[in-house]
């Protein structure tokens, strides 16, 4: 007899999805039933669960942590260094100098990565600090990269990565901020242990509102190219969850292909030469 659990009915799907909507705000239609169904049959075999029933008696008792192992199968975290470098041109040339105009020398500037995957995201913000704003050293910067994904984080802290992520950096950067590592799967390079310091990871999930708030209030959002997983309601959740997060005055930056007008009301479009992006309005501004 096999081991191989009963196959997924289109009403197990349905229900798969519905949970794993409420915990996460993705939403898996019918036309990615291959990607659930494959990672959905992972975990029932993983945890002996010869039934959908069974398994997910068992996701609704979390127990031994089931639910923070299907979220790991379910994320995507395919990035690299310095991705979309416009907006860390932004960064540098326009949403910094704006931000700091407001603050008093040693004062602390926030940056939030949310979500920041296997950390390639805040570690590129880190360094384009270093090489491309002279002020850096004259304010207290806090980077915090943010994932729903705990071995993402894993990672993240670990800071080994491959050629691959590596792609879009100059030699000399990584020279400056990778020391080469030999690896069973061939050479990787390791994030310098200061840089490493230099960012804090936290789990989170976006469309919790308890977890967005107890990371406090940032002057920078990046929150790329996670919303397009998302459908109308969830983006909304989201957008209000990203509001509250932000100082009056402070930023969002989304993916490419994502807006925030055709999300919510609440933000201004600040249109500048590197990127468009979205801002809080500051008080007693309107939008």
């Amino acid at each position: 007899m096999s081991d191989a659990p009963s196959p997924v009915t289109d009403a197990d799907f349905a229900r798969f999805c519905e949970f794993l909507y409420r915990r996460t705000g993705i939403l898996f239609t019918p036309a990615k039933r291959y990607f659930v169904d494959r990672r959905l049959g992972e975990r029932m075999q993983a945890t002996g669960s010869r039934s959908f029933a069974v398994y997910l008696a068992r996701l609704r008792s979390d127990a031994d942590g089931e639910v923070e192992r299907l979220i790991n199968a379910f994320t995507i975290n395919e990035t690299y260094f310095y991705r979309e470098d416009h907006q860390l041109r932004c960064l540098t040339s326009s949403l910094l100098p704006e931000t700091v105009a407001r603050k008093a020398p040693g004062s602390t500037v926030r940056i939030w990565s949310m979500p920041c995957s296997t950390g390639e995201e805040p570690y590129s913000v880190a360094m384009w600090l270093l090489e491309n704003w002279p002020e850096v050293d004259r304010y207290d910067v806090e980077i915090v990269g943010s994932d729903i994904d705990t071995r993402a984080l894993t990672a993240a802290e670990e800071g080994l990565y491959g050629e691959r992520a590596l792609m879009r950096l100059r030699p000399d950067l990584v020279a400056r901020y990778f020391v080469r590592e030999e690896t069973r799967l061939g050479p990787g390079w390791r994030i310098l242990g200061d840089l490493r310091g230099s960012v804090r990871f936290t789990p989170c999930n976006l469309t919790d509102a308890t977890d967005m708030a107890a990371h406090g209030r940032f002057d920078v959002v990046f929150c790329r190219n996670v919303l397009i997983y998302f459908d109308d309601a969830s983006r909304r959740i989201a957008a209000d969850h990203i509001y509250d997060a932000l100082v009056p005055g402070g930023f969002v930056c989304l993916g490419h292909t994502e807006s925030m007008s055709r999300i919510s009301p609440l933000f201004r479009v600040c249109r500048y030469d590197d990127a468009i992006v979205y801002r809080r309005p500051r008080e007693g501004e309107h939008v």
